[in-house]
């Protein structure tokens, strides 16, 4: 019998990497890949697979955003989390029908998460599994979502949810928030301290003394002179950073490479 599955993440190595460890198993079979959340909800009602690999971390909306929408399928897909963060409730996951696996994969784990999946699927009912889905949401409704800061705009102050920040830049006594489109005076907070205490640390990271950078939206990078990382980011200008010789062992560890 063939279990159907979608990969979700907007990381297209990711994907690459999991579809090579799922060859492995012919009776999986991999009906489609999405890259967002949006693209996902639609390609999960129109496929209805067997369970779905779903990435947490996405720009935009997150893999829980997806949860939240097809929730209220008829036959919703069980659910193994992707995630490159311990942050989240994982301690949560392991006692649902659904899984989670970490980043880097292995194929351990990975054939754990099978297991389990299989398990599900031959021996419970529907109606199990939609109520393990429910009981999923309700366990990471308290997880915390993205922070919003205060930045300044025209004389005004805005509110910008800290996900959709690219990268921030201490200059000239000011502390810069860059978007992928806009950029915008950071208000309240005057150090890169204070500010890495107040957004999420598996999300950010600091990669030099003046720099902040959300690691969801590195583009590409690669190892520079004198032990150092050039990043391009994914922003309208595709900024190049740099990762400091100090900083890039715990650079690495986050990316797990």
């Amino acid at each position: 019998m063939k279990i159907n599955c979608i990969l979700i993440d907007d990381e297209q190595p990711a994907r690459e990497e999991l579809a090579y460890l799922l060859s492995k198993y012919s009776e999986i079979e991999i009906i489609a890949q999405e890259s967002s959340a949006s693209r996902a909800v639609k390609s999960i009602k129109l496929h209805t697979p067997d369970f779905i690999f779903l990435d947490i971390q996405m720009p935009g909306k997150s893999g829980f955003d997806v949860v939240t929408q097809i929730r209220d399928m008829t036959n919703p897909p069980l659910i193994i989390f992707i995630t490159a963060y311990d942050q989240y409730a994982v301690d949560a996951f392991e006692k649902n029908a659904v899984d989670y696996i970490m980043k880097p994969f292995s194929q351990s784990r990975l054939e754990k998460s099978l297991n389990r999946v299989k398990k599900i699927l031959y021996q419970t009912k529907k109606n199990l599994i939609q109520k393990e889905l429910t009981h999923l949401i309700e366990k990471t409704a308290g997880i915390k979502k993205a922070k919003r800061i205060s930045v300044e705009h025209k004389g005004r102050i805005l509110l910008l949810d800290s996900g959709d920040i690219v990268f921030c830049r201490y200059h000239d006594k000011k502390i810069f928030i860059h978007t992928q489109i806009k950029n915008y005076t950071l208000y309240g907070i005057n150090t890169l301290d204070n500010l890495e205490q107040h957004l999420d640390s598996g999300a950010f990271f600091r990669s030099h003394r003046n720099t902040v950078l959300n690691l969801d939206y590195i583009k590409e990078f690669s190892p520079w002179f004198h032990g150092k990382y050039s990043l391009v980011m994914r922003d309208s200008e595709q900024t190049e950073l740099v990762v400091t010789r100090d900083r890039v062992k715990m650079f690495r560890h986050l990316l797990g490479i």
